[in-house]
């Protein structure tokens, strides 16, 4: 039974990791947009830890300095009450000095290790945001690829049919003649103006000649 329960398992493991990578052939970008996805879950996840540890890092920094304080504080006491010959108060100040000053020296190490998994936290946490941005440029690098792909196919296509590169050519022609006629004409426009104005101009000067003035 357990031999077929593997079989199915790995026939199950092997028919989806098929079925990704054909979707991987078929759309990279929408499968990079679903692991992007999920990195970005797993990044929040850590960035929440690394402020729960800094929580925590920060109150037994407190709950050790309170240790701290009250182990200098009973010492001291217990020192008083000794010089001064209470020996009551002097044991009662000498446990609460013992039980404050374990107290302290295991907060201390637990803050320490909290420091610790806290600097190992915000390490991985910076390490993921860096991987995530990088995921984020691969995607933008692929996606600038497919869009050339896309562009250049789409190109390849309309230029391939002969319908659209006759009409345009056609187009490109009439437009070209527009612009002949169109320069033809102020050609001819110019010429006409500047023979007017010199024919003009020969009467002018044969009139002159013709009928000479007298001084």
């Amino acid at each position: 039974m357990a031999k077929l329960f593997n079989r199915i398992k790995n026939t199950i493991e092997a028919d989806f990791h098929e079925m990704l990578d054909d979707k991987e052939r078929k759309n990279p970008i929408a499968l990079l947009n679903q692991y992007l996805r999920e990195c970005e879950k797993e990044v929040e996840k850590v960035r929440k830890l690394v402020e729960r540890q800094y929580l925590l890092s920060e109150e037994f920094t407190r709950e050790y300095e309170k240790a701290a304080e009250l182990t200098d504080k009973r010492k001291y006491q217990a020192e008083i009450a000794s010089k001064a010959g209470e020996e009551e108060l002097h044991k009662f100040a000498q446990q609460e000095y013992e039980q404050y000053s374990a107290r302290s020296a295991r907060l201390k190490a637990s803050k320490e290790q909290a420091e610790k998994q806290l600097d190992d936290l915000e390490q991985k946490y910076e390490e993921m945001k860096h991987k995530l941005k990088d995921m984020y440029i691969k995607r933008m690098e692929l996606m600038g690829r497919e869009n050339m792909t896309r562009a250049h196919h789409k190109m390849d296509k309309v230029m391939a049919s002969n319908q659209f590169t006759n009409k345009s050519f056609s187009r490109f022609d009439e437009m070209e003649r527009y612009l002949d006629r169109l320069e033809h004409q102020v050609n001819t426009g110019y010429h006409r103006h500047t023979i007017d104005a010199r024919i003009a101009q020969l009467e002018k000067e044969m009139k002159n000649q013709e009928n000479p003035t007298t001084v």
